[in-house]
């Protein structure tokens, strides 16, 4: 069992702390994005990012927990997401086995092998490098939505995804729409509905991913850990997926009120959530910060251009906390 987060003095994540939650919270609502410009920033070269843009990126995520980029970098570059997250301080690349070489997930459909299901989001299995056809049995290599998740919601606490960045190539020829939600946005929702909520959230074997298995035997143990959990005694972790099958939650009756609560807060629509975004990246955007809770929808390829992202998830979480101080009380 996890050891309890250690909270700095005046955490808004003290849920014996009002003030300073009330204080937090007020602020993060103030501010919180309405619309999909909020997060914007134009960038000439992602590659090589000017003070002043990188000033902008972290103003962004320090408000929101993550910034959108535009450039008119559209070619097929893998180096460049490693460049600007390496800018920004993301450097603890944590690349799963469906990654290539260099740590990158490029994020296409493959073909799955036939008789097989696709799988949850991007799960790591057996040794070994796979191939298309082992690809598409994840969901994220194939044209299905996928629903609502924090990357890496299967890792033990002590590899918990902070940091990540999502590189459009090429969209899809129709759908591939991208919805995000700040984690800490959905921690405030849930904590006005009942503190206790966020309490059995924040317990240890609050969900467990169960054991999964391949024709080899245990692929990866099973994993329990909290929703909720501090870093560093200050910054809000979610660690999450909408899965409904293969999923197990702690068995008391708060418990499974929070899941239900989750569930009903993300099935709203943006006029419905505070924070709640969705828009379609086009060729040289992208998205980099926190590991926020994201979706996708389903999307139709153009076999002649099909769709490609690159993915890259860190250990790391792009350093804001002067810029949030400044935020906040600027």
């Amino acid at each position: 069992m996890s050891a309890p987060a250690v909270l700095d003095s005046r955490s808004p994540f003290d849920l014996d702390d009002d003030a300073s939650y009330r204080a937090w919270r007020d602020w993060k609502l103030r501010h919180r994005a309405r619309e999909a410009s909020d997060l914007l920033v134009d960038v000439e070269d992602p590659r090589r990012l000017t003070a002043g843009e990188q000033q902008r990126l972290r103003e962004r995520i320090a408000r929101h927990g993550t910034a959108l980029y535009r450039s008119r970098q559209a070619g097929e570059d893998p180096q460049l997401p490693l460049a600007l997250g390496a800018q920004l301080g993301l450097v603890r690349l944590d690349a799963n086995w469906l990654a290539d070489e260099d740590g990158l997930s490029r994020i296409a459909v493959a073909a799955p092998e036939r008789g097989t299901t696709a799988g949850p989001a991007g799960e790591p299995g057996a040794a070994g490098k796979p191939g298309d056809t082992v690809r598409g049995e994840f969901i994220p290599y194939t044209d299905r939505a996928i629903g609502w998740h924090t990357d890496g919601y299967y890792h033990p606490q002590a590899r918990r995804i902070l940091g990540m960045i999502l590189h459009c190539v090429r969209p899809a020829a129709a759908g591939g729409e991208t919805s995000v939600l700040d984690h800490t946005l959905a921690y405030i929702a849930l904590r006005e509905r009942s503190p206790e909520l966020v309490r059995a959230l924040m317990h240890p074997q609050a969900m467990t991913i169960p054991a999964r298995e391949d024709e080899a035997g245990e692929a990866r143990a099973a994993q329990a850990g909290p929703v909720f959990s501090v870093v560093d005694g200050h910054h809000l972790h979610m660690r999450y997926t909408a899965r409904t099958r293969s999923i197990g939650w702690r068995d008391d009756a708060r418990t499974r009120e929070a899941a239900q609560a989750i569930t009903q807060l993300l099935s709203g629509t943006p006029a419905e959530v505070p924070g709640l975004l969705r828009f379609t990246l086009a060729p040289g955007m992208g998205l980099v910060g926190d590991n926020v809770l994201h979706a996708r929808s389903a999307f139709a390829d153009d076999a002649r251009a099909p769709r490609l992202l690159y993915r890259a998830r860190y250990l790391d979480r792009v350093p804001v906390d002067a810029m949030e101080a400044a935020c906040r009380t600027g």
